[in-house]
């Protein structure tokens, strides 16, 4: 009988070990979920800062002028075969290629391949000036796509 007790006592001391194993568990499982709940709420609260940030910074460029829209789509149509609205965007190298490319067809075939370019310019002009404010400037000011 010694044996059985001996051995009970040995499975109340296990059962106890492992009821007070699974309390630390689980006390260290709700600090950590603790944890986990508050930097979740420092990084929310973070991005909604940085979101109101970029939306204001967006408000502030369409407001100031640095939208170039307008501009660039009238120079275009008016002057694209000079490539003035690639300068105006930023677009040096582009637009050295559209001027350097209607002097050298026009002198080349005697006016007749300016068309092409001023072509270029047309559909260029037409595009910026069809598309919203934020969509143009994420796509050629911010997102510098040089062509069409």
């Amino acid at each position: 009988m010694s044996d059985e007790k001996n051995l009970s006592d040995d499975l109340n001391d296990m059962l106890g070990d492992a009821k007070e194993g699974a309390k630390k568990a689980a006390d260290k499982a709700e600090k950590f979920a603790g944890e986990a709940k508050e930097k979740a709420k420092e990084f929310a609260k973070e991005a909604k800062e940085s979101a109101s940030e970029f939306t204001e910074s967006a408000k502030e460029t369409f407001a100031s002028g640095d939208n170039k829209k307008i501009l660039a789509g009238i120079l275009a149509i008016i002057f694209g075969w000079a490539g003035v609205h690639k300068f105006v965007l930023g677009y040096n190298k582009e637009g050295a290629i559209m001027l350097i490319a209607s002097i050298i067809l026009y002198f080349v075939t005697c006016g007749i391949g300016t068309t092409a370019i001023w072509a270029i310019g047309l559909i260029e002009g037409i595009i910026y000036l069809t598309k919203s404010d934020a969509e143009f400037y994420n796509t050629y000011q911010a997102g510098k796509k040089p062509w069409f």
